[in-house]
């Protein structure tokens, strides 16, 4: 190895620094995380950070500390201002991950020219295309006005020196496995370039008050650095889930600094750009069978928003001697589990049967609340016995039979009294919380056996 440098070990999962390699990470405690890369003693200790003078640092109590309440700046789309918590925040940095191919680049041009018709300074930076290529796509989105200025660059210096001479009002980098910091000795997309190059970005969005996004992508091999190690660094982290073969897409937050967590957006992909679904539920009940055996609606709270959704169960005699079991869209241990619970407490022979579990509609829910519906689509489906269109259930099931409490329970009949559901099956301790609402029956269930005599 050359002269003054030296081999150091990173997680690409949390960004844990080691001088040799490790099975196990220390600080997340994965496997298998750790990659080798260089880099310079002479610029180890000297990443991109100018020392500030100790007389320029200053202390303030809380009291003398002025508040400024800016306002949020609308991205044209409800989807996205409800996940983001009410718009853009100045001075903010979001980062959107997600699969290759599933919608990040697109969905943030469709800002740009949102926020560019609002006359917006908006500087769109990318490192992966063309300027040629992006026009191609901006074509197919829409009309642009010249608010909107892109950069074909991935060396950071360079990218600061246009910042600070255009000084945008929103920025966007396309993506962060692409830029290049010339003070750091390893490659782009490596654990360090990653972490240093954010570390740029996040001095000029707290320092200049420009609110920047920045795309991190993720691959099932880890040999990229994913966004998990820039997690903890930005306010802001939004997800993009989905089969980019489907054509929904849903837009998580899994973090926020000025909103509520788990809110969900949902889109369309069609060949003009991706379309807001403004009602969810309407979409993933469409094309719910009638009269069908192991199919029930649930509701499901996703941050602040109710979802109403379809959860079908096939439950049929295994021909070979260790059953099958499959969960599309839900915990598939959480299915085993509550399987267990129905073979114990209602002596359901589900043993010697395959059983397959499928939330309809390509989301996927893991909440609690819908446990009384895998239940009931489960015994559903053992006894070929449909239950009503037009009930709805929602409750967390325990280990003893017993159908728990939830949060949010009057959201969720307010929901399904809106679609047209006529019975709501719920916690017994939710019931009695709650006054009565009129063109909606509600019947609290304490156990399991309680929600199996309602349906018969």
């Amino acid at each position: 190895m050359a002269k003054g440098k030296t081999s150091v070990f990173f997680c690409q999962n949390c960004g844990y620094e080691s001088s040799k390699w490790m099975g196990q990470c220390p600080g997340c405690r994965e496997w298998n995380t750790f990659v080798e890369e260089v880099i310079d003693k002479k610029s180890a200790g000297t990443l991109s950070r100018k020392k500030e003078s100790v007389s320029e640092a200053k202390v303030l109590p809380l009291s003398q500390i002025e508040m400024t309440y800016d306002k949020r700046v609308s991205t044209g789309m409800k989807e996205l201002d409800r996940v983001l918590g009410g718009g853009i925040v100045q001075g903010s940095m979001v980062l959107v991950g997600g699969d290759p191919g599933i919608g990040k680049s697109t969905l943030l041009l469709q800002v740009c020219r949102n926020l560019s018709e609002q006359k917006v300074k908006v500087l769109y930076i990318s490192g992966e295309e063309s300027l040629q290529q992006i026009k191609i796509r901006a074509e197919r989105i829409g009309s642009f006005t010249d608010s909107l200025k892109l950069l074909c660059e991935t060396n950071l210096d360079t990218i600061k020196a246009v910042i600070d001479r255009e000084k945008p009002q929103i920025v966007v980098i396309d993506s962060i496995q692409t830029m290049f910091n010339e003070e750091v000795s390893s490659a782009p997309g490596s654990v360090s370039q990653v972490r240093e190059s954010t570390g740029v970005l996040m001095q000029i969005a707290k320092g200049m008050g420009i609110s920047v996004f920045i795309v991190g992508h993720v691959t099932k091999e880890g040999v990229v650095a994913g966004p998990r190690v820039l997690e903890h660094m930005v306010d802001t982290v939004l997800y993009f889930e989905g089969d980019r073969h489907a054509a929904y897409r849903i837009l998580r937050g899994v973090k926020n600094r000025f909103g509520s967590t788990n809110e969900i957006g949902v889109f369309e992909m069609r060949q003009s750009g991706l379309e807001e679904v403004e009602n969810p539920s309407e979409y993933m009940l469409s094309g719910k069978p009638e009269g069908a055996s192991g199919s029930v609606v649930a509701c499901s709270m996703e941050g602040t928003r109710p979802i109403l959704l379809e959860v079908q169960a096939l439950v049929c005699h295994s021909n070979f001697g260790i059953p099958r079991r499959t969960a599309a869209g839900t915990d598939f241990n959480r299915v085993n589990l509550l399987m267990a619970v129905l073979e114990k407490r209602l002596g359901l022979k589900l043993g010697e049967c395959d059983a397959y579990v499928n939330i309809a509609g390509g989301i996927r829910m893991n909440e609690p609340a819908i446990d009384l519906g895998i239940v009931l689509a489960l015994i559903s489906s053992y006894k070929d016995r449909p239950i009503d269109e037009k009930t709805i259930c929602f409750g967390e099931v325990g280990l003893s039979g017993e159908v728990r409490a939830v949060s949010m329970a009057e959201q969720r009949v307010q929901e399904a009294k809106k679609l047209g559901f006529e019975v709501c099956i719920l916690p017994e301790v939710c019931r009695k919380a709650m006054p009565d609402v009129k063109g909606i029956k509600l019947i609290g269930v304490s156990t399991i056996m309680d929600a199996l005599n309602v349906i018969k």
